[in-house]
């Protein structure tokens, strides 16, 4: 592991005067701020590799792995690896990532994140079979690889105290996304055992696992937060049958992104993009907050025989996040609340489906009805209409120095134009965290509608449980 980390090192700072700075070069762990010992006595800090003296100059590397083990209902007339299953088991790697971040002057950084997601004993991999399986050996990629330029930086470099107001501009591809806060969602202080997904509207169509390349703008006003964006959306070509409407944006019309908090209490940290999705009572936060994206020619309908329709993407959402401590101090109890409303336009009764990590394909031989979703997990996941998304944790009285039990809850309604009925998504499950938000392990039950592709009505409802192992740092 060490010549690993200064192999990397070798590696960034090549930029300027390398070979000076890595021989003074140092490893160490930094500190929680002092607003989160209290709460997190055995929480780790950041790796940090300071390139010079002062420390100004630094990589700072994250890893963060979620191992899942499931149990899915699988939908009417799934097949599993060409065999017949009402049910799976499972395992798979859902995120294994390795976090970059070189600050080169305090004006000036490098921002990268690699790894793979969702590899599992049938899906992720290579093509074909034997050495070269469906599920084996999955490509490395850039989630993130952006640099960034500070205007005005959080720290002055002159008198070393913090500004009160920051801005930041960068380029590359990058998540520093518009809509709302969970569409800028840590993946490793998720306060569930995964996001509903449907929170990236663009998710693997015209993004890169919800990243575009573009330039941003971020930055802080008192304690008013925000980021813009100007990006070009990735290239999709599909064509729709007629009475379908489907993703195309041939025209190659750029996207435009923001979002917007305001912070009533604590401040948050947004060196990066991420936004926690629980503190665990750390802080004392309520935010509330509002975003937008939109772009131009972004699907495209086929009306009637060779009579084609291009339309805009408009999506905004608006949304509340509540985190703090509650009751006597000792217990540390802490409730942690977010809800946010979507509207989502695509064009006329468009819709996605979605099942992560699918292990189902069709039965040929199953006669009973089958759901239009498909096979497997899948799922509505989104489409042109409103959605609404609730979320609640509660962090349980003390009863360990060590670990920490924290229930929740979420529900999501989607109301979609192509649709008859409302769609109702349950979850529920519990986190116990065993080294503050480092190590945890989550379970969670999800509960889905599924519906008949001739009268868009519900058919049925299948489930899904999750046991997820999460080791971050």
């Amino acid at each position: 592991m060490k010549k690993c980390l200064l192999l990397i090192t070798l590696i960034l700072a090549n930029i300027g005067s390398a070979q000076d700075t890595i021989k003074q070069s140092e490893v160490i762990v930094v500190e929680q701020p002092e607003v989160e010992k209290n709460q997190f006595k055995n929480s780790l800090g950041d790796l940090k590799i300071n390139l010079d003296q002062s420390g100004e100059k630094n990589i700072k590397v994250g890893l963060s792995s979620q191992i899942w083990l499931r149990y899915l209902e699988n939908n009417p007339g799934t097949a599993v690896n060409n065999v017949p299953q009402n049910h799976t088991y499972d395992a798979g790697l859902r995120r294994m990532r390795i976090i970059l971040n070189a600050q080169l002057t305090n004006a000036y950084s490098i921002y990268m994140q690699f790894g793979i997601n969702n590899q599992s004993f049938i899906s992720g991999g290579g093509s074909g079979t034997g050495a070269n399986g469906a599920g084996k050996k999955p490509q490395l990629f850039f989630m993130d690889a952006y640099n960034e330029l500070a205007i005005i930086p959080r720290i002055n470099s002159s008198t070393k105290k913090a500004n009160k107001n920051h801005f930041y501009l960068g380029a590359g591809l990058h998540s520093w996304s518009g809509i709302s806060r969970m569409t800028n969602a840590s993946t490793t202080k998720m306060l569930t055992a995964d996001l509903p997904v449907f929170n990236f509207p663009n998710i693997e169509i015209t993004d890169q696992f919800s990243r575009q390349f573009g330039v941003f703008g971020h930055g802080e006003y008192n304690k008013f937060n925000y980021r813009v964006a100007i990006n070009k959306p990735f290239a999709t070509n599909r064509q729709p049958g007629v009475g379908e409407i489907v993703d195309n944006n041939q025209s190659g019309k750029l996207s435009f992104a923001g979002y917007g908090m305001y912070q009533f209490f604590d401040q948050e940290n947004t060196a990066t993009s991420f936004l926690a999705g629980t503190y665990l009572g750390s802080k004392k936060v309520f935010n509330l907050g509002a975003g937008i994206y939109s772009t131009k020619d972004a699907t495209l309908a086929q009306t009637e025989p060779g009579v084609f329709e291009s339309h805009d993407n408009l999506m905004y959402g608006i949304d509340a996040f509540f985190d703090m401590t509650i009751g006597a101090k000792s217990k540390e109890m802490a409730l942690s609340v977010y809800s946010v409303f979507y509207r989502y336009d695509f064009g006329p009764n468009y819709l996605r489906t979605n099942g992560i990590m699918n292990p189902g394909t069709k039965d040929p031989n199953f006669t009973g009805e089958t759901a239009v979703e498909g096979f497997g997990n899948a799922k509505y996941l989104l489409g042109t209409g409103n959605l609404w998304y609730t979320q609640a944790g509660f962090v349980l009285p003390k009863f360990s120095n060590k670990v920490k039990l924290q229930p929740f809850a979420t529900y999501s309604l989607k109301d979609l134009e192509g649709l008859r009925d409302i769609a109702h998504f349950y979850d529920f499950g519990a986190n116990l965290y065993i080294l503050s938000q480092n190590a945890k392990v989550a379970y969670q039950y999800s509960s889905r509608p599924l519906f008949n592709g001739d009268t868009k009505e519900v058919l049925t409802r299948r489930g899904e449980h999750i046991l997820t192992l999460q080791i971050a740092l």
